[in-house]
């Protein structure tokens, strides 16, 4: 009897250590997958489009050199149109074509500001309602490389099926843990559009 019992409790001991041993392996691969992927996400950022036109372009404020590369795509002709998206509700527009060197006659004819927008969800709901508003077809999207992920999700999600998004990536460099907490905020994202899209 005494045996039995050994017995009993050595294999219900042999399947709670067999049940946290693989819960453990589970737990190691899905930071393995995470890690993974956390390394593609900062060795895949995109850079700058190819000189492609499109209807409109985007730019969602928050680093620099982001307004410039906007600037520029609608001095070379490849956009109609320029939206700046979440603007600081305290510049005004004479102080924003100062600071950017936008041309005031650029500025007059073809900039739009956008005050509505403070978190990328929100640039990704100003960015389609515009884009809807004026009847555009295609739609640059610019900001930091390493935003281009979160923001194109969110952007993707709201726009119309049949408008083409095209990334266009500035450079800039982020500390590692700066890095880590936007790849966290992309997985965030990516996992509620999964669940309950825009």
């Amino acid at each position: 009897m005494a045996d039995e019992r050994a017995t009993a409790a050595k294999r219900n001991g042999k399947a709670r250590g067999g049940r946290a041993g693989l819960l453990l392996r589970l737990l190691l691969l899905a930071i393995l997958v995470w890690f993974g992927g956390f390394i593609a996400f900062v060795l895949t950022q995109p850079g700058a489009a190819p000189p492609v036109a499109t209807d409109a372009v985007v730019v969602l404020t928050g680093g620099p050199g982001r307004i410039a590369r906007g600037v520029d795509v609608l001095r070379a002709g490849l956009a109609r149109r320029l939206l700046v998206s979440g603007v600081n509700r305290s510049v005004r527009p004479d102080e924003l074509v100062g600071a950017a060197e936008i041309p005031p006659d650029l500025f007059a004819c073809c900039v739009d500001l956008g005050f509505k927008a403070e978190t990328t969800r929100s640039n990704a709901e100003e960015v389609a309602d515009w884009v809807v508003e004026n009847g555009f077809r295609s739609v640059r999207l610019v900001t930091a490389g390493y935003h281009i992920p979160r923001a194109e999700a969110e952007l993707r999600a709201r726009l119309p099926a049949d408008v083409a998004l095209l990334s266009d990536g500035v450079g800039a460099g982020l500390p590692l843990v700066a890095m880590l907490l936007e790849y966290a905020k992309f997985e965030v994202a990516w996992l509620r559009l999964r669940v309950r899209p825009a």
